[in-house]
């Protein structure tokens, strides 16, 4: 999906009043919904932990967003508490018939007017559980945030030391096309955004995950932009993955090999099966050291396990495809990596996957740590389509550089590991970065801070190997696998919890986030 600035979305929303003949009021009532649906889904993950809903709204169209939400979550029968940063009498506009429509149905409006209001706000229920809507400030924000609206900032980043904060387009205080802020700034967990998602939102700091609302917008508008730089949403997972056959058989679904696993690493191979089982892929084999395919196979049941040649030291020997025999181009994709270790043994077999392999093959950890100096003469030589899984420490070695440059320049990262392989590169970490040459790049947005734990990396490998095997074209694949993974994250964190998570509580939310993505 295309990112834009705040200068061109006032334009977007400009051109569907105007020209498409769609009432402000109409859309500031479908943003509104967007955001009370958020509301109610990572309510319903947390169970009866959200009782109520605190909303802080602005006096513009942020604050009528606001409006509109309140009135859908009392529907819903949420206990709704709305805080105006200012006086009623300011609000005008589209978001006046909405606060009118709120009054109307009995939602009390409270104004705090003063910093000393919020302050006191804070201090009296921060201690309460409630999910947080910010609806303070929205895209015309120039400068630090000030007086008000920075009291109500304070309040919202006090109350979200122990409830979920939900900010409403982009946190209030922050600029929608750096991601930066002035001043203090709104810290979300998770940010609604309205018809496209702004530049400024793919920056990691104060956005936590970002979803976004289709307001209405007419696809033509959109069209006529230029774009550079994508956010990867839930419409992008839909469009590539398609619904099954009512006669859909195993062996129409593809078949994953994965290559992986040694003495101590077991779980690596184990994890990236789990994955690969949730993907929608019919098959998985896998081909693991003799010592320790039994446990991958007790960690995978569902996946046909392969005892490998394997070296004093418990890895996959050099000669390990040859020994078993099986022909590579039965198999829709191959990845290798998760567990391997790094040797010369394990450079053989990886360049002896990149001869052989005819489908897709997926390179993760040290399957590509064997390769670091080397990409050109390698894997831009391969004989299939290629998808490179680095985090940051292994895209420098991709690169030659250190893992500082990398992280201060994700998306130009990426991009250079994508020209030199000539693969689809995948930058993990906080706005994973996927790029390809001869294309903008994308970033996904959705993941949080309790996913940074082992485990998660294979299991994304997984993911994204049976996402390939299904016959999506590799960039797409990547781009949806790493939504969906991170997509899992979040809701087995509102679940649960961010602390304690790890990579098996992402791989068993995986069928709950498909039944939203295929609606089955």
């Amino acid at each position: 999906m295309k990112t834009v600035t705040s200068e061109q979305m006032r334009e977007l929303d400009r051109r569907t009043i105007e020209e498409a003949g769609i009432p402000g009021e109409a859309l500031m009532e479908r943003a509104g919904q967007g955001v009370a649906a958020a509301v109610h889904r990572i309510a319903s993950l947390a169970g009866d932990r959200a009782p109520v809903v605190r909303l802080a709204a602005g006096q513009g169209n942020n604050g009528g967003d606001a409006f509109v939400a309140a009135l859908c979550l009392k529907e819903a029968g949420f206990r709704v508490r709305v805080w105006l940063a200012g006086e009623a009498s300011a609000v005008t506009g589209d978001a006046l018939t909405w606060v009118r429509r709120m009054r109307d149905r009995g939602i009390p409006l409270t104004e705090r007017p003063t910093e000393e209001a919020w302050e006191a706000a804070a201090a009296e229920i921060e201690r309460e559980y409630g999910i947080v809507v910010d609806g303070v400030l929205g895209t015309g924000i120039a400068g630090a945030a000030r007086g008000v609206a920075a009291g109500a900032i304070r309040c919202m980043n006090r109350l979200g030391e122990r409830s979920p904060v939900v900010a409403i387009d982009i946190p209030s205080g922050m600029d929608a096309d750096t991601g930066k802020a002035a001043g203090e700034a709104v810290r979300a967990d998770l940010t609604v955004t309205m018809g496209l998602p702004k530049r400024g939102l793919t920056i990691p700091g104060f956005v936590g995950s970002v979803e976004v609302v289709d307001i209405g917008i007419p696809e033509s508008y959109v069209q006529d932009l230029p774009c550079d730089l994508e956010l990867v949403a839930l419409d992008d997972a839909r469009r590539v993955i398609g619904r099954r056959a009512q006669a859909a058989h195993k062996c129409d679904r593809g078949h994953v090999l994965i290559v992986a696993g040694a003495s101590g690493f077991a779980g690596a191979a184990g994890l990236a099966a789990r994955a690969a089982l949730r993907s929608g892929v019919g098959l998985v084999s896998v081909l693991t050291p003799q010592a320790v395919a039994a446990a991958v196979a007790g960690m995978a049941p569902e996946a046909m396990v392969h005892g490998g040649a394997q070296t004093d030291a418990g890895s996959l020997r050099a000669d390990c495809l040859e020994v078993w025999g099986r022909d590579l181009g039965v198999f829709d994709a191959v990845l290798i990596g998760p567990g391997l270790t790094p040797s010369e043994q394990s450079r053989s077999i990886v360049e002896a996957a990149l001869r052989r392999v005819r489908n897709r093959l997926l390179l993760d950890a040290d399957a590509l740590n064997v390769c670091a100096g080397r990409t050109e003469k390698t894997i831009a030589r391969a004989a299939c389509p290629v998808v490179l899984t680095p985090h940051p420490g292994e895209m420098a070695r991709l690169l030659g550089g250190t893992a500082a440059e990398v992280q201060a320049d994700r998306s130009g990262s990426a991009g250079r590991a994508a020209a030199v392989s000539r693969a689809v590169v995948v930058l993990k970490g906080a706005g994973t970065v996927i790029a390809m040459a001869g294309r903008a790049p994308a970033v996904n947005m959705t993941g949080n801070p309790g996913m940074a734990s082992g485990g998660m990396g294979d299991a994304l490998a997984g993911l994204i190997a049976g996402l390939l095997a299904q016959g999506i074209e590799p960039f797409d694949a990547a781009c949806a696998g790493a939504w969906l993974h991170g997509r899992a994250g979040d809701d087995a964190a509102w679940r649960r919890a961010q602390a304690g998570l790890t990579a098996s509580d992402v791989i068993e939310e995986l069928p709950s986030v498909w039944r939203e993505v295929a609606g089955r």
